[in-house]
C-alpha cells in the first residue's frame, strides 16, 4: 500500500503546518489555553479562510468533498501543534451527522454555516454509566407541536461550551434518534480537560429540538460517524508522536552527561530507535483507519479495521509519550517543555473514543 500523499494533499498538509508553526506556537498556545473561552477566534476564522472547514464536505455547501484520507494531513498538523480549537468536535462530529442523515434543508443552513467558520459544532451522546457503549442512552425525546422536546444529561461534551448547535441522541417512542438543538435551549457546565481541551457538561430540560434523519435506528450512523472521528484523532496521534520523537532525540544530542552528550549512549539509542517504530507504526495503521472509514466497505469490516488501528495506536501513544518524558528526565513533566502537554495529549487520545481494552474486545467480536 502507498502511504504517501498525492500532491493536493501534500500541498495542503505544508501549508497548515507553515501556518501552524508560525502563529501557533507554543507561547501563542499557552495565551490560547489561558484565555477565558480557550480557544481564538482568530485562529478559527484562519482555519476557515485556509478551506480546512469544507475539507470533508460536498462542494453543494461549499466544501471540498474529500474524506477523512484528504484530512489527515490536517490532523497531524493538530497533533504537532496540539491545536485546542473545536476543529475535531465541529467537522469531525458535529457536522457529520447533518452531512450523512440531514435534510436538504438542514444541510444548506448548517454545512454552508461551518464551511463558511460561522458556526461550531458539538455531539452530546455520553451518559453517565455509559463509558464507550454507545447504545447507552436514557435521555428522551418527545413531539411537541412541530418540533420535539429533549431531557436528558450528557458528560464530557468535546468543545460544548463554544458550540452553537448540538447533535444530542435521545430515546423516542420509536428508538434511538437524533435532534439538533441550539445553545441557548441547554445549560452547559464548562471545564478544562487534562489535555487543555475545552469540554462540558450538557443539560437538556424539555430543549427544542428538530429531528436529524429517521425517528429510530440511529446507532448504526452514531458507529459510523464515532470510527470516523476515531479515524481522525489516530491521525492526530501520528502527528503529535513524530513531534516527541523528534525534539527527544534533539534533546538526545545536546543534554551532556559525563562531558559527553547523552544521546551516544547505546542503551538510549536503543530505545530512541524504538520510539520511532513506534511512531512508523502508528502512522500506517492511521493510514488503514483513514482509508477503511472513507471506503465503501460494510460496516463490520470498517468497524474491525478502525479498532485494529485504535488497539495499535493507544499502546503506542503510551509508549512514545512515556519514553519521551523518561529520555527528557524530570524537566520533561515541567509546563515550560512542550513535550509534556504532547505526553497529556497522547495519554488522552489513548483512551478516546475507547481505549485499547475496549476496542479489543470489540475487534475479537467482530471478527
Amino acid at each position: 500500500m502507498n502511504f504517501d500523499y498525492n500532491e493536493e494533499q501534500q500541498l495542503l498538509a505544508d501549508s497548515v503546518r507553515r501556518y501552524l508553526a508560525k502563529d501557533y506556537g507554543f507561547e501563542a498556545r499557552k495565551k490560547i489555553v489561558g484565555s477565558k473561552d480557550g480557544w481564538s477566534p482568530a485562529v478559527w476564522a484562519q482555519l476557515a479562510e485556509m478551506g480546512l472547514m469544507g475539507l470533508p464536505f460536498s462542494p453543494d455547501y461549499g466544501g471540498f468533498g474529500g474524506g477523512a484520507v484528504d484530512l489527515m494531513g490536517v490532523m497531524e498538523a493538530a497533533g504537532d501543534a496540539m491545536l485546542v480549537e473545536p476543529y475535531l468536535a465541529t467537522i469531525g462530529l458535529g457536522a457529520q451527522f447533518v452531512a450523512r442523515a440531514g435534510s436538504d434543508a438542514q444541510k444548506k443552513a448548517i454545512l454552508t454555516a461551518v464551511v463558511e467558520g460561522k458556526l461550531k459544532m458539538a455531539f452530546a451522546h455520553t451518559e453517565k454509566g455509559a463509558r464507550y457503549n454507545l447504545s447507552k442512552v436514557d435521555a428522551v425525546a418527545k413531539k411537541a407541536g412541530s418540533g420535539w422536546e429533549v431531557t436528558g444529561e450528557k458528560y464530557v461534551v468535546l468543545g460544548a461550551p463554544s458550540a452553537d448547535t448540538f447533535v444530542v441522541s435521545a430515546k423516542t417512542d420509536k428508538g434511538l434518534s437524533l435532534f439538533l438543538v441550539k445553545n441557548e435551549s441547554v445549560k452547559v457546565k464548562a471545564y478544562v480537560t487534562l489535555d487543555e481541551q475545552r469540554a462540558g457538561d450538557v443539560s437538556l430540560s424539555k430543549s427544542a429540538g428538530d429531528l436529524l434523519g429517521a425517528e429510530v435506528g440511529a446507532l448504526p450512523l452514531i458507529e459510523e460517524v464515532m470510527d470516523f472521528a476515531t479515524a481522525l484523532i489516530c491521525a492526530e496521534a501520528v502527528g503529535a508522536m513524530k513531534f516527541a520523537c523528534d525534539t527527544t532525540l534533539e534533546y538526545l544530542k545536546t543534554r551532556k552527561q559525563f562531558g559527553v552528550t547523552i544521546g551516544t549512549f547505546q542503551a538510549l539509542q536503543h530505545r530512541m530507535v524504538d520510539m520511532y517504530v513506534s511512531y512508523e507504526q502508528a502512522k500506517s495503521m492511521a493510514c488503514l483507519a483513514a482509508s477503511k472509514s472513507d471506503s465503501p466497505v460494510d460496516a463490520k469490516d470498517r468497524s474491525r479495521s478502525i479498532s485494529a488501528a485504535k488497539i495499535k495506536i493507544a499502546d503506542n501513544c503510551r509508549h512514545v509519550s512515556q519514553e519521551a518524558i523518561q529520555l527528557h528526565g524530570g524537566m520533561g513533566m515541567t509546563d515550560e517543555m512542550k513535550v509534556s502537554h504532547t505526553f497529556k495529549r497522547l495519554t488522552m487520545i489513548a483512551q478516546q473514543f475507547g481505549d485499547a481494552e475496549h476496542h479489543l474486545a470489540r475487534f475479537a467480536k467482530l471478527s
